[in-house]
């Protein structure tokens, strides 16, 4: 099984960059998306052999999650029952034979961290409610979770200490889950790889100089260890500032 995430940062223009180039070409079993910025009709992806499901925002041009899955799910949720996350479109939770796949957008604390309050009550009710699905079967999280978990996970720890996405807050919160029987995936297979990033910012050359952070996962309960085959980061897809990556299990 192939299941491959992938924030897109506004799906219409992924598009026009190639998305569906490599769609088609890595094939996928299950293709969860992010930042789809878009609403119901104003895109058409005609996916042969695919299951559609669109969680959209209410505002215009903001956030939004879907999943494209060949394995027809049992049930298929939206948020976890707050309003607020229901409006933006943050998560799509779709139960199959064995596991719950839940993808997630989680947001940004904001360059002030305006948001970081808000956003530290997130992570309590998503372990809340990852919690409660894992008590029924495994569970499998993916999405753009916006927090780099170590100082490996991005290029320059010590200048972006106490900043969006690397506050203590918000890293101690990752740690929480892991340490509710979780595993984050691309560190089982690679606990010491370094320059493994899934997002550079729009400034110039930064990419290309691989000034980045890993902030896309890939977590799994930790009894589906035995099932993991490999994790992979597709850094070479353009079409956004984040790049696909995939986890492969039987």
């Amino acid at each position: 099984m192939k299941l491959i995430s992938w924030n897109v940062n506004g799906l219409r223009a992924c598009v026009r960059k190639g998305f569906l180039d490599f769609f088609h070409e890595i094939n996928a079993d299950i293709f969860c998306v992010q930042e789809t910025k878009l609403q119901e009709g104003q895109i058409e992806l005609d996916l042969n052999g695919y299951y559609q499901y669109w969680n959209y925002a209410q505002k215009k041009g903001y956030s939004g999650t879907a999943i494209f899955t060949k394995i027809k799910p049992i049930s298929v949720k939206y948020g976890v029952g707050e309003a607020e996350e229901e409006e933006e479109g943050r998560i799509i939770t779709l139960e199959f034979t064995d596991f719950f796949l839940i993808n997630v957008y989680t947001p940004n604390s904001q360059r002030d961290l305006a948001r970081l309050p808000y956003r530290l009550q997130w992570e309590d009710r998503m372990l809340l409610y990852i919690k409660k699905l894992d008590q029924i079967k495994p569970v499998i999280v993916c999405g753009d979770l916006n927090v780099a978990h170590r100082e490996i996970d991005l290029r320059n720890a010590k200048s972006n200490q106490g900043n969006s996405g690397f506050t203590l807050e918000e890293r101690g919160k990752f740690t929480d889950l892991l340490n509710n029987g979780f595993l984050d995936t691309f560190r089982y297979f690679y606990p010491d790889q370094i320059g493994a990033y899934t997002w550079w910012s729009y400034m110039n050359k930064v990419r290309e100089r691989n000034i980045g952070w890993r902030i896309d996962y890939f977590i799994t309960s930790e009894r589906l260890k035995t099932r993991l085959i490999d994790a992979h980061i597709h850094c070479n897809i353009m079409g956004s500032d984040h790049c696909p990556i995939m986890l492969e299990m039987t």
